[in-house]
This record gives structure tokens, C-alpha cells and sequence, in this order.
């Protein structure tokens, strides 16, 4: 009886642990549920997780249906026992999906100890169209006569529609020429923001399908859409442009209803739908902000029974279907509100809020006032020396919100279609109190993945700044800044930070969506062109001055090559690198072709280290100064190596051999040119040794020597750094690979200029675009380049998590992962630093502190 007993016993005891056993965050092309995307292979990932140590997956089975039941009926697709270790991102080997269908899956697991998981929980994804025959749709045309030259009030366009039928769900398939904003019976369609997103519109343009199963009701309905400006049509650069991708806005809306009797009705655009632009938004405008009159509106507009005879019937237009893609992309949402901290009365009399963080988005205004009462609000980032506004940093940029009072109760407003980057709001128009003005954050929706924490408050500041600069910048692109009349996605900033921003959020989806875009400007030569989407190249000379004659520059250019290979690294997404891959090998291709049998890129560096440190003012030859003809040599040889090595990841062998000779090729004419058999180079800079060093192009025998050199020149700047946008990036990593992690250190903890931490003693909230952006002094750096809300400077994060709290990658998608903090015991005011980041397989964590009895690894 006892033995009978043990065993029962033991056997609950292996059944309660193994239930400890589960599959989480199952995905979907880096997605939980997604609905609307024409991927037709998609990948499936999940993570496991365990009480017990020890415990790996040793094979997966992955099942899909059309129903949750998963008989044989609906069964698409069953893997069967896939004796692997693998668990992010495997294919769909099933039958070809359709159309506009949702689709259910589920996975489980062996273990290492042979032992047969349950099935998960059910996930699901829904494709979107897969045929371009599935629209049918037709483009629309809402406005009338126009000013092409300045902005219009936003257009409405509505269409009542009845429903005879219940309903078993409704989807709802839209995009548009500018940014849309659409609700059903009054309701919006979503929490989404400035759809469809800002692509090259003449080549890709993404629609979105929206569950609209709980908006549409019996008996009658309406559907109504606002447009604004946006990227399409709005100004657009450092001038005052307009129209970049077309004059006239534009509506694509489908919405499938599909009853429980499985027949369905369509509601499509066409020229039954009526358009009027009479609506409250006078104006609306990415850079100049929002003129909105409240006493213009009338909500009865998007509800059935509405009088719209006096609205004009929308036009058909012929507008490409070619193009259309459907967004697999991270949507720009309200993240966070923030409260206002103080009102500020300043020298000159003006009302001013502060928010306490500088940001990106808008405020939602609380006022009460006589109808036709008018408030001005004036978004900026920062008070000049004497605590007065300060808007010359915005240049063109009016970042202005006007609001006219419709009058009576308290009213609320929020604007549509325009964003802001600051952190204080000059209020002009009404006294307002704290709870009048509240910060709204809005960016695309990234996960936070990784956080970063240690005993320095500056060093925490710094982490802080870093991940405000990455939400500030991350919407919908990379963009270099979100406040003065450029925000852009400049391909330099991107690449530079691309591996820092993996380690704070989840950018897969993020980056796999700009990339594309990347691609698709690429030009017919090879070529890679400074911002993405390209509206430089796109524009007259007369906007962008002696920029649009060149079409690549070395460090920005090369994004095409590093960005793919470093999301390859932090996500194992082999399909990305593959999709690349053809753009990747052109560009270096590109490069091949200027360089000749000199193997040197001579000419290539438009932007050479951007806003390197330099001695004096206006001395293009200072202590930090690295010829543009280095660099852009450097870059090839990277960009020429990372693709031999995406080569031989997707098993291309010959590329891989080609593209590892040409490296070889470029090394050794870089070190004919710029290094001496004592390991010094000609230039001596900084950023000089950090790319030759980082991008191995030192031989052996010369590495202890040049990264000596290095060292030495820190030290001579009293360990302060020289670099810009390119050898910032690798300059501490650098330094630590070859011996030198307490120069790291020293640099990272260094509080006066140059450095990291003397923006953060002035009092910054997020990463300055130059080091010395306000001065010692409280005056300003150069009012016409002077943003303080530039993530490339923060790419610094990414040795903080690697190397001061250790979590170091060890294979791709931290399947492998390296544990080794570099702790250091002559730092006296770090005495502990940790970092986590919820990595494609799983939760990792790292740190040390020291204690009375030494250095404990946590």
C-alpha cells in the first residue's frame, strides 16, 4: 500500500510540475491575432515557459483551421511531430489561404525529457485581399475647387446604407490619399492614428481592415470619413512645399458584411457617397498644426436620417490599385497622458504649461468660454536663458493649435490630424489651471521589451532620455525629430540606432515595414537616399538646396545593409533578410561600380561624422575630424562584409565567397591608404580608429596597437569623446572588445562637454541632436539645427544593456545569450546596474551589485 501511494504521489507531483509548463505570447508575423495582412506563408512563434530548470522543446506540432474546433472539415493545415528546437517565426506549409478569411492555430511541444505538452490556448490570424479582383471599391474625389498652396479645411464624405439581415461580423478595408479618420453609426473605427501611414505613395501605399463586427447594426446605418493633409499633400520639408505626392485627397473604403446566413453586402466607395467641407477642421497640417471651430460641428453628419442635400456627390477617380499593400505595420496610438507639472508666468508676460517631458503628440484642452471665445496654443521644447519662449528651433514649423468655442458646458478637444514635439505649451487666449492641458503621447506600438536601471540617478536619467527619444521618433518611421519642419526618416539615425532600439521595444514589425520602404526607394543605379520615404530626391533643388543633386551618402546609405542584418540579430527573421537581401547586394554593388579597381569610395560621404565635436567654432579640420573619403571607405568594406554574411546565412555560397573577397579587396586598400605599420591612422581621430576597429579592418597583429592609439585619445581629451553620429554608436563597444571597458566607463560617466550625461545635468528629458545643444552659458546652439528630441546620440543604450549590465547575444534572437556584466571596482558611483529584456525567446535577466564581501553577479 505504501508503494502504491509513492507512486500515485510521484505521478501528481510530474503532472502539477509539467502543468507549470506553458506556451506564451503566440504570434503571428511578430503579431498577437492580427487581422488584415496578404502575407500567404505566415510564420507562427511562441515562447515556453517553465518552473522547472533545465527544460527545452525538443519538438513543436502546429495545427490550423478555419474553426476553433480544428476537425477535419476545417483543417487547412497539420505540421505533424517536427522533431526541433525551433520556436519563433515557422512557416505555413498548408493549403493556399483565401481571401478575407480568419484562421485559427494552435501549437504544442515535446520537451527535452520526451514528454507531450497540451495544445495552447487558440490564436488566430485573418487575411486581408490577396487578389487585387477582391476590391470592389472605387477611389473617391470629396473636394471641389481648390488652393493648391495652401491647406484646405478637411473634407467629409458619408453613405447611409441598410441591414437587413443579423449579422455574423464586418470587416472594414480602407486606406486614402492623406490621412483618414472613419466611424461607423458615430463610433470610430479604431484606436489607430494616422493611417494609412507615410510610405513612397507612387510605389506602396498600406490599407488597413478594421473589425467593425460591433459598429454595424439592424435596420439603417451610416459611414462617415474625415481627411486630412498629411504627408500626401501637406508641407513637407525645410521650405514651404506642398503637394509632394499629389494636389487632390482621396478615399478607398470596402466594408464586407457578412450575415449568419453566410451571404454578404458590400458598402463600398463610389459615386453615391456624398462629400461636403464644411466641417469643424478649417486646417489641419503635420507641421503647422490645427485650426479647428467648434461651432462648426454637428455630429448628426454620421448617423442615418442626416439632411445632405446640400452635400455634392464624391467623384470616381482613376487611382492605381497596383500599389495597394495591406499593413502589416505597428499603428500609431495614444500611448500615455501626461499631467501638467507648472504654469509659468515668464519675463515677458507670456502663459506658459509645463508638462515636465519633452514629447511627442498633442494636448487635450479643457476650457469653458463664450461661443466664438478663441484660444491659441504654441507647442515648443524649451525656455531661453531667461524663462522666456523660445520657437526659433522650430524654424517654418508653426506647431500651433487655434480653437474657436462653440460656448456653453465645458468642452474638450483633442486635434486629428497633425502631431507636436515639445515639452511646454504657450496658452494664449484664457488663464488656463493644471488640469486644463494635458499631454497626450502618441507612437507607434512597440512593446517594451528591455529596461535598463543602476545605482547612478544620471545614468538613470540618460536610460530615460533614450527610451523618451525613441518614442518621440518611432511613428510610424524612424523619424530624426518630431518637432521643427523636417521629421523625416533619415536613414543615418536609423542605422545608428537600430540595435538600441531592439533592446528597449519591439521593432520587428516596426522595421520590417520601414525596410520595405527602403527598398522601394532605392534607385535604379543602387543607390540608398538620405531620408526614407525619399522626399529630397523627389523634390526641386529650390527646396532642399545642393541636397537633391547628390544621391547617397556613406553611413546613411549603408542602413540598406545594416539595419537588416541587425534585426536578423535580434530577431532570427531570416525572411526579412532574405526579402532584403536583392537591395542589400545592389547597393554594395552601387558602391563597387564608384570605387573601381581602387577599391576606395572616394566621393561617398556627403555628411561625413555628422556634428563631430570640434575644438573651435566653425573648424572643419578640429581635434575630431575624420575625412569623408575614410568613411565612406569604411562603410563599403562593412556593408560589403554584412552582406557576404547574409549570403551565407541564406545559403547563397557563392555570393557569400564574392562578397568576402571584395572585403578582403577593400581592407587592404584601406590599410595601404590610411594605416602605418605602428597601427596609428592617418586621420587620428576617434571616430577614425572606432570604424577601423569595429568594421575589422586592422590587421591581428596591429589591433592591441590601434585600440591603444584609441585609448590614448581619449585620455588626451580628458576622457571626453570627439565623435558624431557615426562614431558615437560604436565608440564605447569598441573601446571594451579590446581591453579598455574602465575607458568606456570614464567616458560613459563624464557630466561636462562633450559628453552623454552634460545634456542630462542641463536638464534634458530626451537626447539632444548636438552635444552642446543649450550651452554652459544657457545660450543656444545654431537656432536653424538645434533639436532637442534626437534619438542618435542615445544609441549608447545598447552598451549599457550589452556591456554594463551583460546581456551580450549569442546566436540570433538571443537563443543563445551571453551573461557577462562588466562591472568595474575603481567606479565609485556605480555600486549596481541591472538590465531584463523579453527577448523572441524568452525573458532574460542580468546584473551585479557590489557588497561589503565583494561583487555578486544578480
Amino acid at each position: 500500500m505504501k508503494k502504491r501511494f509513492t507512486t500515485a504521489l510521484f505521478l501528481i507531483l510530474n503532472i502539477t510540475l509539467f502543468a507549470q509548463i506553458s506556451l506564451r505570447e503566440l504570434t503571428c508575423e511578430h503579431f498577437k491575432n492580427p487581422i488584415g495582412f496578404d502575407v500567404k506563408k505566415p510564420r507562427f512563434s511562441w515562447k515556453l515557459l517553465s518552473m522547472e530548470r533545465n527544460i527545452m522543446q525538443s519538438a513543436y506540432q502546429i495545427r490550423v483551421a478555419t474553426s476553433n474546433l480544428f476537425d477535419k472539415k476545417t483543417m487547412v493545415w497539420d505540421s505533424d511531430k517536427v522533431a526541433s528546437d525551433e520556436s519563433i517565426l515557422q512557416e505555413y506549409k498548408g493549403s493556399e489561404l483565401k481571401s478575407a478569411t480568419r484562421y485559427y492555430w494552435q501549437v504544442r511541444i515535446w520537451d527535452n525529457k520526451k514528454r507531450e505538452m497540451a495544445w495552447s490556448e487558440t490564436a488566430f490570424f485573418e487575411t486581408a485581399f490577396l487578389n487585387m479582383s477582391d476590391w470592389k471599391a472605387a477611389w473617391i474625389d470629396p473636394e471641389k475647387e481648390i488652393d493648391k498652396d495652401k491647406s484646405q479645411p478637411s473634407p467629409l464624405l458619408r453613405k447611409e446604407f441598410n441591414v437587413a439581415k443579423k449579422v455574423a461580423s464586418a470587416r472594414l478595408y480602407a486606406t486614402s490619399l492623406g490621412l483618414n479618420e472613419i466611424h461607423i453609426n458615430g463610433q470610430r473605427v479604431s484606436d489607430y492614428y494616422f493611417t494609412p501611414g507615410w510610405t513612397n505613395y507612387d510605389k506602396r501605399l498600406q490599407y488597413f481592415t478594421f473589425d467593425v463586427t460591433n459598429q454595424v447594426q439592424s435596420g439603417k446605418n451610416a459611414i462617415a470619413a474625415t481627411l486630412g493633409d498629411g504627408w500626401y499633400r501637406g508641407f513637407l520639408g525645410w521650405a514651404t512645399r506642398r503637394n509632394t505626392y499629389g494636389e487632390r485627397l482621396a478615399l478607398l473604403a470596402q466594408l464586407v458584411i457578412t450575415f449568419t446566413d453566410g451571404t454578404q453586402q458590400i458598402v463600398a466607395t463610389d459615386d453615391t457617397w456624398k462629400a461636403n467641407n464644411n466641417g469643424p477642421i478649417r486646417m489641419s497640417d503635420i507641421y503647422n498644426g490645427e485650426t479647428y471651430d467648434a461651432r462648426m460641428e454637428n455630429s448628426n453628419w454620421m448617423f442615418s436620417g442626416f439632411d445632405d442635400k446640400t452635400w455634392w456627390q464624391a467623384k470616381t477617380v482613376n487611382t492605381s490599385f497596383n500599389i495597394l499593400t495591406a499593413a502589416t505595420v505597428l499603428p500609431v496610438k495614444k500611448q500615455e497622458e501626461i499631467k501638467a507639472i507648472k504654469i509659468i508666468k515668464t519675463p515677458k508676460g507670456e502663459t506658459v504649461i509645463d508638462l515636465g517631458q519633452n514629447m511627442t503628440g498633442w494636448v487635450k484642452l479643457k476650457v469653458r468660454g463664450k461661443a466664438g471665445d478663441k484660444i491659441t496654443l504654441n507647442h515648443f521644447e524649451v525656455l531661453d536663458k531667461f524663462g522666456n519662449v523660445y520657437l526659433n528651433n522650430m524654424r517654418q514649423a508653426k506647431t500651433e493649435i487655434n480653437y474657436t468655442l462653440k460656448g456653453g458646458a465645458e468642452e474638450t478637444y483633442e486635434p486629428h490630424f497633425t502631431f507636436m514635439g515639445f515639452r511646454y505649451v504657450k496658452v494664449t487666449g484664457f488663464e488656463p489651471s493644471l488640469e486644463s492641458i494635458t499631454g497626450v503621447v502618441i507612437h507607434s506600438e512597440m512593446a517594451q521589451t528591455g529596461d535598463f536601471t543602476c545605482s547612478d540617478k544620471l545614468l538613470n536619467q540618460l536610460q530615460s532620455n533614450i527610451k523618451w527619444g525613441q518614442k518621440g521618433n518611432f511613428l510610424d518611421v524612424p523619424t530624426d525629430c518630431p518637432q521643427r519642419d523636417e521629421r523625416m526618416g533619415w536613414t543615418g539615425d536609423a542605422q545608428a540606432f537600430a540595435r538600441t532600439a531592439a533592446y528597449n521595444r519591439d521593432v520587428a514589425a516596426f522595421f520590417t515595414k520601414w525596410l520595405a520602404d527602403v527598398s522601394a526607394e532605392q534607385k535604379p543605379d543602387g543607390s540608398i537616399p538620405f531620408v526614407v520615404p525619399d522626399v529630397i530626391t523627389k523634390s526641386t533643388p529650390e527646396t532642399f538646396g545642393s541636397l537633391a543633386k547628390y544621391p547617397t551618402s556613406a553611413g546613411w546609405a549603408d542602413v540598406v545593409t545594416i539595419a537588416p542584418w541587425t534585426m536578423y540579430q535580434a530577431y532570427g527573421d531570416r525572411r526579412l533578410l532574405e526579402n532584403q537581401y536583392p537591395s542589400m547586394k545592389t547597393y554594395v554593388d552601387h558602391i563597387t561600380k564608384k570605387a573601381g579597381d581602387s577599391y576606395q569610395w572616394k566621393g561617398g560621404s556627403i555628411f561625413g561624422d555628422w556634428l563631430f565635436y570640434k575644438a573651435a567654432p566653425h573648424q572643419q579640420e578640429g581635434d575630431g575630424h575624420t575625412p569623408n573619403d575614410f568613411i565612406a571607405t569604411a562603410f563599403y568594406a562593412h556593408s560589403a562584409q554584412l552582406v557576404a554574411q547574409s549570403a551565407a546565412v541564406l545559403g547563397k555560397k557563392e555570393d557569400a565567397i564574392f562578397y568576402n573577397n571584395l572585403f578582403e579587396k577593400i581592407k587592404t586598400a584601406f590599410q595601404n591608404e590610411y594605416l602605418t605599420k605602428s597601427g596609428r591612422l592617418a586621420p587620428e581621430s576617434q571616430t577614425a580608429y572606432v570604424l577601423a576597429l569595429n568594421f575589422n579592418l586592422i590587421p591581428k597583429e596591429l589591433i592591441i596597437k590601434a585600440s591603444a592609439h584609441l585609448a590614448e585619445d581619449v585620455k588626451e581629451h580628458w576622457f571626453h569623446l570627439t565623435t558624431g553620429f557615426l562614431g558615437t554608436p560604436y565608440l564605447c563597444q569598441v573601446l571594451s572588445d579590446n581591453g579598455y571597458t574602465e575607458t568606456g566607463y570614464k567616458l560613459l560617466l563624464q557630466d561636462n562637454y562633450p559628453s552623454w550625461l552634460y545634456p542630462v545635468k542641463m536638464g534634458a528629458t530626451t537626447i539632444w541632436e548636438r552635444w552642446d545643444g543649450i550651452k554652459p552659458d544657457s545660450t543656444f546652439q545654431d537656432e536653424g539645427m538645434n533639436s532637442f528630441n534626437h534619438y542618435a546620440y542615445g544609441a549608447i543604450g545598447d552598451w549599457m544593456y550589452r556591456v554594463v549590465a551583460g546581456i551580450e547575444l549569442g546566436k540570433p534572437a538571443y537563443k543563445h545569450i551571453l551573461i557577462q556584466p562588466h562591472p568595474h571596482d575603481s567606479l565609485k558611483t556605480l555600486t549596481f546596474a541591472k538590465a531584463t529584456l523579453n527577448s523572441p525567446h524568452g525573458l532574460i535577466e542580468s546584473g551585479w551589485e557590489k557588497t561589503t564581501k565583494g561583487m555578486k553577479i544578480t
